[in-house]
């Protein structure tokens, strides 16, 4: 906090960071990018589900009873809220899934860091061209979207290009702000 004149204000963003905050545009694009990327992510996934269960395995964290649900809902999960976030259908909804999804894998990166194994996450490939991945690297790559969906995910304003829903019709295109 500071004072001015006795009285408390906050502390004013910079004008940049509030235009960018609060640009409907911004909250478009971050939107797109984030659910283009899980829909692309899922490909992989829905491909070869037994692919992605043995990389789940992989982790070290899960209860076996559970990886060969998981390598098969997951994928499906990640490809229904990623075009929801495109096609703008309860934006919020489908971010919080996603952002949910990312917390808990940067989570398993993070065990997986101090426990300094080093593997293939799964995420877009599965590691076929021999290019294998940092764990901090990927931890920092999933922060960033974390962050980057925290805006739309607390964006508070009509939003744009969403998919109204109107007599259980979703017809209309405008201004949304589920």
């Amino acid at each position: 906090m500071a004072t001015k004149n006795g009285k408390k204000e906050a502390i004013r963003l910079n004008h940049n960071l509030k235009i960018l905050f609060y640009s409907h545009w911004m909250e478009l694009l971050i939107r797109w990018l984030i659910g283009i990327t899980f829909i692309y992510a899922s490909y992989h996934k829905i491909v070869a589900p037994a692919h992605f269960a043995k990389i789940i395995y992989g982790y070290y964290l899960f209860p076996e009873c559970i990886i060969n649900l998981t390598a098969i809902i997951l994928p499906y999960l990640e490809l229904s809220s990623g075009i929801a976030l495109i096609l703008g259908i309860y934006p919020r909804s489908a971010m919080l899934i996603l952002q949910t999804m990312l917390s808990v894998f940067m989570v398993a990166l993070l065990i997986n860091l101090i426990r300094g194994y080093n593997f293939d996450c799964g995420c877009f490939s599965f590691g076929e061209r021999g290019y294998g991945y940092s764990v901090l690297g990927l931890f920092v790559r999933d922060l960033i979207y974390f962050i980057l969906g925290l805006q739309s995910l607390f964006f508070n304003l009509p939003r744009k290009w969403c998919i109204l829903q109107s007599g259980g019709l979703l017809k209309n295109i405008g201004p949304c702000r589920i």
